[in-house]
């Protein structure tokens, strides 16, 4: 039915926006981040999105492929080299006195939450209408 399948997509749009707003969130809290357990700095995260395609039979004839939603393909770390401050009193600092950080950008990060989060809003904003409408021509079958 068309709806499930209208939920199914935005419920899969809300989900990968979730995902992206936690990875955000962990980036930012590890800005500062000069050692983890695997060594170094904190590396950012970002996920990787592909689409979901579903294989529709329309009767006899070929079958068709229409967008189905957003899925998660991966969470990848760029490797982008470390921003190195001087500060040889840090208990990170190298030979030189230069501590290795994450390779962060605050401010671009925060504008990549904004993004996320007015995606997420979308797809609440577009299932609730969805489900206005279904409860409407419910109504009207019982009229």
């Amino acid at each position: 039915m068309e709806l499930f399948r209208d939920f199914n997509i935005r419920a899969s749009g809300l989900t990968a926006e979730r995902l992206r707003m936690d990875l955000i969130s962990n980036n930012i809290a590890n800005a500062n981040t000069t050692r983890t357990k695997e060594g170094g700095p904190y590396q950012r995260q970002i996920p990787i999105f592909g689409e979901v395609l579903e294989t529709v039979h329309n009767g006899p004839g070929t079958p068709e492929n229409r967008p189905g939603g957003v899925k998660v393909l991966q969470v990848t770390s760029p490797q982008t080299p470390p921003r190195l401050v001087y500060d040889p009193s840090h208990p990170d600092a190298n030979g030189e006195g230069y501590v290795a950080y994450p390779d962060i950008n605050v401010v671009s990060e925060m504008v990549n939450l904004i993004s996320a989060s007015r995606a997420y809003e979308a797809n609440i904003t577009a299932f609730n209408a969805a489900k206005d409408m279904f409860r409407a021509t419910l109504d009207l079958g019982r009229r």
